[in-house]
Formats: C-alpha cells, structure tokens, sequence
C-alpha cells in the first residue's frame, strides 16, 4: 500500500469514530486503535504498519431524556449527524414538529455515504437530542417522539 493511500486511510478511519480497524494485504498488516490518552505510534516495516489513534469520545453522556416517555430513534451507525439536508437548508424536523413512521429526520454521514434516518413510529419530535455537525456513535439516542 502507498504511503499517500495509507493516510488516507487512517484520516478516514479518525474521523469515523471507530474504536478499531484492522487491515491485510500482501504481508502488510495495519491495525488502527482509538485510545483516550493522545498518542500516535508508527512502527513500519514491510510486515506490518500499527497506528494508535486517539479520539475524545465518551461514552458516559448518554442523554438522560432518553428515560423519559415517548421512543427514541436511535442511529444506526457511527458517522456524523446532519439536521438538514443541505448547510442553507431547513432541518427535516424540529421539535413539536409531527412525523409519520418512515418520514425522513435527520441524516447520518459515514464514509462519505449520506444515510437517512427515518422514523420509527407516528407521533411528535418531543428531543432533539445530539447536534448538527456531531460525532454519533452506534445505537446513540438522536430523537425522542412522544
């Protein structure tokens, strides 16, 4: 794999909030880890190429309005939360807003792909519960529908 290709890959895999990420081709192994403590560890040879990456993410601030009445709307995936479907344009929803199961709330990127997040269940946006632009992570709580 070429050096360029190899940062590509891991700037993509930093950005994605994987906690890890393992690759092997023709003897070359790399691996990419997510600490918390900040580090990064290069070891090249042409048997194998480690990276440790870190990232700032906890997963201790799980929103406590998620115990409340109502269904959240978890993602999906880890990738970053859109509110709208354009930076100029309205969010899908906002709060007090009524929605239809299936109708489109928000957007997911990951890996440059754009996934809709759609409703689960008829009812009433009563949380918005994570940012636009925000980090996500596998299973976290984006909506609260009453």
């Amino acid at each position: 794999m070429e050096f360029e290709n190899l940062l590509k890959l891991v700037r993509a895999v930093s950005d994605s909030s994987l906690s890890s990420f393992k690759y092997e081709e023709d003897g070359v192994k790399i691996s990419l880890q997510a600490d918390r403590a900040p580090k990064v560890n290069i070891a090249a040879s042409a048997e194998q190429v480690v990276q440790t990456v870190s990232t700032a993410v906890s997963i201790d601030e799980v929103p406590a309005a998620v115990n409340q009445e109502g269904q959240a709307v978890n993602s999906p995936l880890v990738g970053t939360f859109y509110a709208a479907p354009a930076e100029d344009a309205e969010p899908f929803v906002a709060i007090g807003d009524v929605v239809k199961k299936g109708q489109t709330l928000a957007i997911v990127e990951a890996m440059k792909l754009m996934n809709e997040i759609e409703s689960e269940a008829d009812g009433t946006i009563a949380e918005v519960l994570v940012k636009n632009g925000e980090a996500v992570e596998y299973g976290q709580p984006l909506f609260r529908i009453v």
